[in-house]
């Protein structure tokens, strides 16, 4: 049956008419070789084909070769569709994609933490092209080849170097989801086999509340004023790491350290601001657990204060949360002028320059006019006018991300908080949380590939 591109006229039609009812025969695969609407956690697959019948359906690492096929809109701009497909094939260990709108069809390669377009063709060209595609990832291809898919599973500990690497959330505009980013972005790393510390270093104390650690309800049973943050800073001779950092048992599976921050970071700024060595303190107790943790994840204030820059000094890395909007725009000149600043001190003490993972677009509007003609000119803003990188994830605006920080859990005649990340949530059956759960995972792959890309 020939395949006519000008049929498709929606995601459904593109699906049906070119997945379904061309593609799939055409590459040899039989109904009971390929799945549709595969749920896999908070991963949700158009389709799963694979290269021999599996029954009862199992995707481990001794699963035959399979394809991922991924279908859009015909209006969809496929380029924005490939972080996810990333995901898609690392997370499942999958080593070939499909993505088409019906008007493109692309097939990528799984390459470690990165893919490679292998092949791209218009839609009009898919019969003359259909041998190619054949070739790459027809059924009887697929299972000639040699490479077992097992040999292409990664491990994350063995695969980078054994480094710890330190990341800093930052901006000096609030409320653009700086901690929303830093608490769920540790928690995908961690749900990745990493392990990692989280560090609040903001007064306000957001990312301390975030993960559940504020389990009191009355002044004299907070438990965090003589243990926080603040205690790494004052002196260089006690009060390490280990000392302060408590486990956020119930925030995520698996668990993460967090070093807590309290409102009395406030009133303790003058006295450190005094002591010059207040500056790199961090560093050198952040050196003596590097052997403990893969990842530091460091959530910071939204000013140009000494935590700030006690956080960028110990950071390798800096990822820059923004909503794109004016406001936020218009900070991040300073936030450049700030990194100048502090590369200027890294230098001093022969620091390598902190690396500009990119701008994040974080809070972004889900509704579908905006998507498709503001955001887009957003994204241009940043990287024409600001001359930042841009990272390629994005994370949208859902009540799912308020909704699962103020979960609460009652006690006798008290109610406590009891915050949980997107990622467990979306794994305790809510539905309504995959979407976000998967956006930090996005978040999470590229944030590992940038970090190889820069070693």
């Amino acid at each position: 049956m020939p395949f006519n591109p000008e049929l498709c006229r929606n995601e459904s039609e593109v699906e049906s008419k070119l997945i379904v009812q061309y593609l799939l025969p055409q590459l040899g695969y039989t109904p009971d070789t390929w799945h549709q609407e595969v749920i896999l956690g908070s991963i949700r697959l158009d389709f799963l084909a694979f290269a021999a019948q599996v029954v009862p359906f199992v995707l481990d690492a001794n699963s035959p070769l399979s394809v991922v096929m991924e279908a859009k809109h015909p209006k969809q701009n496929l380029n924005n569709h490939v972080p996810r497909l990333r995901h898609y094939l690392t997370s499942l260990n999958v080593r070939y994609g499909l993505l088409t709108n019906g008007k493109e069809i692309r097939i990528y390669e799984k390459l470690q933490y990165d893919l490679q377009l292998v092949f791209q063709c218009s839609g009009k060209e898919v019969e003359t092209k259909i041998e190619e595609i054949k070739d790459l990832i027809g059924r009887d291809s697929l299972t000639k080849k040699e490479v077992p898919l097992n040999l292409l599973i990664e491990n994350p500990k063995t695969e980078r170097q054994n480094s710890m690497k330190t990341i800093a959330v930052y901006h000096n505009k609030g409320g653009v989801g700086k901690t929303t980013v830093a608490v769920n972005l540790a928690a995908a790393l961690r749900k990745k086999g990493n392990t990692v510390l989280l560090i609040d270093i903001d007064s306000q104390a957001n990312t301390t509340f975030a993960t559940g650690l504020i389990k009191f309800q009355f002044d004299e049973d907070d438990d965090l004023r003589d243990k926080n943050v603040y205690h790494l800073l004052e002196a260089g001779d006690f009060n390490f790491i280990p000392d302060i950092i408590r486990n956020s048992h119930y925030f995520n599976n698996p668990e993460l350290d967090v070093v807590p921050s309290h409102i009395t970071l406030i009133e303790s700024q003058d006295k450190l601001t005094k002591i010059l060595a207040s500056r790199s303190r961090l560093i050198t107790k952040l050196k003596r657990v590097e052997k403990d943790y893969d990842i530091v994840i460091i959530d910071t204030p939204p000013s140009r204060d000494l935590y700030a820059e006690v956080a960028l000094m110990a950071a390798d890395y800096l990822i820059i949360p923004s909503d794109l909007k004016p406001f936020a725009n218009q900070g991040l000149p300073t936030v450049k002028n700030f990194v100048a600043q502090i590369n200027e001190s890294r230098e001093v003490m022969n620091k390598p320059s902190i690396k500009i993972m990119g701008v994040l677009a974080s809070k972004i509007s889900t509704n579908a006019k905006f998507l498709q003609y503001t955001f887009p000119k957003q994204r241009d803003v940043i990287l024409e006018r600001y001359n930042l990188p841009l990272m390629e994830a994005v994370i949208y605006d859902r009540t799912v991300l308020s909704e699962c920080m103020n979960q609460t859990i009652t006690i006798g005649e008290l109610e406590y908080p009891d915050p949980k990340s997107v990622i467990k949530y979306a794994e305790e059956v809510k539905t309504n949380a995959q979407q976000s759960a998967m956006e930090f995972e996005v978040l999470a792959d590229e944030v590992l590939k940038k970090m190889e890309v820069y070693e």
